[in-house]
């Protein structure tokens, strides 16, 4: 009889925790909590009668034994097409063979973390940083270093003196992940200056960047900024890895993404694959197919903008009301995406205030869940996409009380 199975357990796994955010969320089990802490898309902005027509045509009796059966593992044809051309509104311009079609974006941080990552080995990140990533490359067991974010972006002076310290030590980091545009989850967008200089230090010290974009077309504010992969692009380089999904523009549900990236990288992501879920589902595939060519893809973008950034103004009013000049909370003021970081008085723990918040019947994400190392303590991550506008403004001041209260 086995009465120790822990000690079976690979080095790897043994002391593996899996998704704090997963187990944050499981807390939440009182209806009446209003919750600011998932990073849900709105069902309001779900293109559902739209999803019903594709679905028809996708079962119809010519496909449906095609859309059950097992399919190219590299992804379908028809999507791998179609995301080509979408990638070509956004000035990136790949073929085939710089793809892979991923079963979500959380799939295509695991293909990176086991394809680069060894026991010990260095992933340079902001501070904080999506916490998914952190529990994708965890499996592999890297350390990390990381640098502060500023209000645009990576510090990448900051990297870049990290980068020295590596050098000196003769172990350069294996990559630099970021998720550049509304970052998750600060929101915060990095500046056109400082993409190309990431792309400097990239070139210098060798070390790739791995751009996460999961929100890049849910901007509310501003000009749009060209992505690092096509500023790689134009100055004729291959030191980009692009990671997206479909989670956040068309539906999460669907559980499909992609990464973009030299062909001999996209290669071995997809030898991954083959030992790893082998292929995404198809009629997923055809549905996200439909979603990018049949549904009215850059009027449905449009709605969602509008539908966002009508709730994000409404939130960003609701906190200057409720947290008035020297309350002690500050947060940043995104441009776009889902999600704002609010910090508070530096003896207010954030883990602890969770416990309570949930007394006052409101919901958010500690913030020392989104570090790989040394985390800060009294930040959080609010979510502003998911709730009605009217538990919006309730939220924000049930989280108000609760902080004033706290003691």
């Amino acid at each position: 009889m086995i009465n120790n199975w822990k000690e079976r357990f690979s080095e790897n796994s043994r002391d593996y925790e899996g998704y704090p955010i997963g187990k944050t969320l499981k807390l939440l089990t009182d209806p009446e909590i209003i919750s600011l802490a998932g990073g849900l898309p709105s069902p309001d902005v779900f293109q559902k009668s739209e999803m019903i027509k594709a679905t028809e045509g996708i079962l119809s009796s010519e496909n449906i034994n095609k859309v059950m059966q097992y399919s190219s593992i590299p992804g379908e044809a028809s999507l791998i097409d179609a995301v080509i051309n979408f990638l070509k509104r956004d000035n990136i311009n790949i073929k085939e063979e710089n793809l892979l079609i991923t079963t979500s974006g959380q799939n295509g941080l695991d293909l990176t973390g086991r394809l680069f990552l060894n026991p010990g080995d260095i992933v340079m990140v902001d501070r904080p940083t999506f916490a998914g990533s952190v529990v994708a490359f965890d499996l592999n067991r890297p350390q990390y270093i990381g640098v502060d974010i500023q209000e645009d972006g990576s510090n990448v002076t900051g990297f870049r003196a990290k980068l020295e310290e590596c050098k000196a030590k003769g172990v350069m980091p294996k990559f630099i992940y970021v998720v550049p545009d509304f970052q998750n989850p600060t929101g915060i967008t990095m500046s056109l200056e400082k993409r190309e200089a990431l792309l400097d230090i990239s070139y210098e010290y060798g070390v790739p960047i791995i751009e996460d974009s999961p929100y890049r077309d849910l901007r509310y504010y501003g000009e749009n900024i060209p992505s690092i992969y096509s500023l790689d692009q134009k100055r004729e380089g291959t030191n980009v890895i692009g990671l997206y999904t479909f989670s956040k523009i068309f539906c999460p549900g669907m559980r499909v993404g992609f990464n973009i990236g030299p062909a001999e990288v996209i290669e071995k992501m997809c030898n991954i694959k083959e030992g790893n879920i082998l292929n995404t589902p198809k009629y997923n595939q055809d549905i996200c197919t439909a979603y990018l060519n049949d549904m009215g893809l850059e009027q449905h973008l449009e709605n969602c903008r509008n539908y966002y950034r009508e709730k994000l103004n409404l939130f960003l009013d609701t906190m200057k009301e409720n947290f008035p000049e020297g309350s002690g909370v500050s947060w940043t003021v995104p441009e776009g995406g889902l999600f704002l970081w609010a910090t508070v008085p530096e003896h207010i723990d954030t883990d602890k205030l969770f416990i309570e918040a949930l007394k006052y019947k409101v919901a958010f994400v500690p913030g020392w869940q989104f570090y790989g190392e040394n985390p800060s303590n009294n930040h959080m991550r609010l979510n502003f996409s998911y709730s009605s506008k009217e538990h919006l403004v309730e939220a924000i001041k049930r989280l108000a009380k609760c902080i004033k209260d706290h003691k």
